[in-house]
């Protein structure tokens, strides 16, 4: 397509709510938006270590009417070590405005005030997919990494994970910042709330559990 083509194309696209909801769960994980106009446009951009290829395809699938360009795979070196990234962009357009307006503010992602309207079990799921880890092969607690938010940020999280989910959380200090636990005793509900959503290769994080 050329950029004419591409402009009247664009125009045409509106968002779902399922689309809605995976990226209020992106935004809350590793999901980033970026600008290339001051704001007035914006594109969803998902990169995840190549091993988590099928999580990536999943949400080029989920968006694929906005993506002109199917996942790819860069080389990214640190600190001399070689790792392989698999990511992709959705065109930038107006209808993300919105949520960049939410989970930013002066260029640091943020979790807004008004998340409790927005999270819903899918966008639980894919926060989940995007952004957590076990507590050991032998703890049926489950963590979800926000330390990249400030304190009073997970709190509100937290909040919402209690009341609207009636899940047991504790906030977990780490040396990076905050997480978030899910405590053993809420573990199989939590289970039970997010696995419809999960995709196939990351079934594996509750794994144990009902």
């Amino acid at each position: 397509m050329n950029t004419k083509e591409i402009k009247k194309y664009k125009e045409k696209l509106k968002l779902t709510r399922r689309q809605r909801e995976i990226i209020v769960g992106k935004l809350l994980g590793d999901g980033h938006l970026e600008s290339m106009n001051n704001g007035r446009t914006y594109r969803l951009k998902a990169e995840h270590s190549l091993k988590q290829k099928e999580y990536t395809d999943w949400f080029y699938q989920e968006f694929k009417e906005w993506i002109l360009s199917k996942p790819k795979k860069k080389e990214q070196v640190v600190n001399g070590k070689v790792y392989y990234k698999y990511w992709v962009n959705t065109l930038s357009s107006g209808s993300f405005r919105f949520y960049a307006q939410q989970f930013y503010k002066d260029g640091k992602k943020i979790v807004p005030k008004l998340i409790h309207r927005w999270l819903t079990p899918l966008s639980l799921a894919v926060w989940f997919m995007d952004d957590s880890s076990i507590k050991s092969k032998y703890h049926r607690a489950r963590i979800i990494n926000t330390q990249s938010f400030e304190k009073r940020e997970v709190l509100r999280l937290i909040k919402v994970l209690e009341e609207k989910f009636d899940l047991k959380c504790k906030l977990r200090k780490q040396k990076e910042g905050y997480q978030i636990m899910i405590l053993a005793e809420s573990a199989d509900k939590f289970a039970g709330i997010i696995k419809d959503y999960l995709c196939s290769s990351m079934k594996y994080k509750i794994k144990g559990l009902d």
